[in-house]
């Protein structure tokens, strides 16, 4: 897989930096978070993909048959892809750890990496995931810090499927740090707060 499988935002790192990866939600693009991460961490890289799927003209990262009901041969075939773009943005910085941060359908496609591949991420900060499904066990998990972030009056994602997702990551073994507030899907500047105290 190209480094350049998708449209993107790309940012060379420092020496030294980390490589962080952005995924938008839907309706978003590659600049939804690049300079939120440029605020943070001055000094990363990032890559920024675009999501290549159209929900009536807003941009996804994979399909879904209707709100909450993901399309999930689509969903594998999606993950894939976004997998092997990773692992040739890692491959053309060697020795660089890789953080990720992924809102709404960005963070289900993060996840699903985290589920399929996760020596691919470092750190991993899914904000306001909906996993509707339950993921198989996954070792190789045990270690990795994954943030998690949402709103206990969340219409689109529900706080229990929420909790089952950190659950899920703590019976992994991965180190898991919930962050709720008490709003609904948009992010608040508390969560802002764990994400920057996460990235550094």
């Amino acid at each position: 897989m190209s480094i350049h499988s998708y449209q993107h935002f790309a940012k060379p790192r420092d020496t030294d930096q980390p490589l962080v990866l952005t995924l938008h939600g839907t309706g978003g693009d590659e600049h939804q978070f690049s300079g939120l991460v440029s605020q943070l961490l001055p000094r990363a890289g990032i890559v920024s993909p675009r999501g290549d799927v159209s929900e009536h003209g807003a941009n996804r990262f994979f399909r879904r048959t209707r709100e909450g009901v993901y399309d999930m041969e689509d969903l594998a075939r999606r993950t894939e892809k976004l997998a092997g773009f990773i692992a040739a943005h890692r491959a053309a910085n060697p020795g660089a750890p890789v953080w990720a941060l992924g809102y709404s359908n960005g963070a289900n496609i993060l996840a699903s990496v985290l589920f399929h591949q996760p020596e691919l991420i470092d750190r991993a900060a899914l904000m306001h995931p909906l996993i509707p499904f339950d993921p198989a066990p996954q070792p190789r998990l045990a270690g990795r810090p994954v943030l998690i972030t949402a709103g206990r009056r969340d219409p689109i994602s529900p706080l229990s499927l929420t909790r089952t997702l950190a659950d899920y990551f703590r019976d992994q073994q991965a180190e898991v740090e919930l962050n709720l507030h008490d709003g609904g899907h948009e992010i608040r500047p508390e969560e802002l707060t764990a994400l920057r105290n996460f990235l550094s």
